[in-house]
């Protein structure tokens, strides 16, 4: 089925053949990597398998995110597959930068590489063992520096478990949030839930720069979220993300036409709010 307008994925993960091939490699290398990958049935795709999908799915576009390796060395050549990913599919591919959330002086000058090479943004950053956002004060002051957005990873803070869920606290995303009002943020996985908390006007001041991702939805919550989302944060604050290959876009993309949306609401979704901040 094809919606009408463009369709941009925000949220996409894609990884060079060696790391694909060699995941055993790849787990002794990296404690973060490992805990999201150990398991064999961890889905993995290269930019290809990507496109291909997209073609199938009817996505004109896709947001490409690597992984926050601790080594910069592998952070640097993640990014490089990014980046010859997006000049192979002219148009198709929008890079982002992955960066280490331990190494923040090599962070910083590879943010500055990345964006000069073409990067669009920053993320997903995410620091899978850390229990706050301290880690992520001097990659946001180098990215609003760039003039770039910055995705990060946020997990809710109740509700069952899963590898790769982060509990740094609400409180504590918006105290960041709240450091970085130049910022364009994007929060994955609907910000933990954070725009619940629009409904007080003090934080709906504070989060008008702040975008929320749509991505691992149907894993977290029912169908309605959509609607009530575009309420409370407005529907220019909402971005589609599939967190693919984790799921298909094709399975959000008609969540989100069954969702009971004007269509102009859903074309903001899919595709016009992303273009707004990067095309």
């Amino acid at each position: 089925m094809h919606t009408q307008g463009k369709i941009i994925d925000c949220h996409t993960h894609v990884f060079p053949e060696e790391v694909r091939g060699n995941r055993e490699k790849f787990c002794t290398l990296d404690p973060a990597f490992r805990l999201l990958y150990q398991d064999p049935r961890a889905r993995m795709a290269g930019s290809d398998d990507l496109v291909a999908d997209m073609d199938a799915q009817h996505v004109d576009q896709a947001l490409i995110c690597g992984f926050p390796w601790e080594d910069s060395g592998l952070c640097r050549w993640h990014n490089d597959y990014l980046m010859e990913s997006a000049r192979r599919f002219s148009g198709r591919l929008i890079p982002f930068a992955c960066v280490s959330p331990k190494n923040i002086a090599s962070a910083a000058v590879e943010i500055d590489r990345a964006v000069h090479g073409g990067m669009k943004g920053v993320g997903e950053i995410a620091h899978y063992s850390g229990r706050d956002l301290q880690w992520a004060v001097p990659l946001a002051q180098a990215t609003a520096e760039a003039g770039v957005p910055l995705m990060i990873h946020t997990s809710e803070e109740i509700g069952h478990k899963y590898p790769g869920k982060v509990l740094h606290g609400l409180g504590a995303l918006f105290e960041f949030i709240l450091a970085f009002p130049h910022l364009t943020i994007i929060l994955a996985h609907w910000g933990g839930g954070l725009f619940f908390y629009e409904l007080m006007p003090e934080v709906a001041r504070a989060t008008r720069r702040v975008l929320y991702d749509t991505a691992a939805s149907p894993y977290l919550y029912d169908s309605r979220i959509y609607e009530i989302a575009v309420k409370i944060a407005g529907a220019e604050r909402v971005i589609f993300g599939s967190d693919y290959p984790l799921k298909q876009p094709g399975v959000y993309i008609r969540d989100i036409e069954a969702a009971g949306l004007e269509i102009s609401t859903r074309k903001k979704i899919l595709g016009e709010n992303l273009a707004a901040v990067l095309l």
